[in-house]
């Protein structure tokens, strides 16, 4: 028996244009707080696979918190 494998598309633009605008704010706010310094004119490849997971978790993070306090009415 042969399986198939179903790939869905996957697309990079969020649904909501604002999303990407808030995203990124809250990158360069995440970074400032890391201590990476010119987070928004450097080039990501240049920095560490850690430097930039770290932004990225921490970012999940807060996202998660956020809502979290939506639902708990904080």
């Amino acid at each position: 028996m042969k399986w198939r494998v179903c790939r869905m598309a996957r697309s990079r633009k969020p649904v909501n244009p604002n999303a990407q605008k808030a995203l990124d704010q809250l990158k360069l706010e995440v970074a400032n707080e890391l201590g990476l310094k010119d987070y928004q004119n450097r080039y990501k490849g240049a920095l560490t696979s850690a430097d930039n997971g770290r932004v990225g978790g921490h970012m999940v993070r807060k996202m998660i918190e956020a809502q979290e306090s939506k639902f708990t009415g904080q």
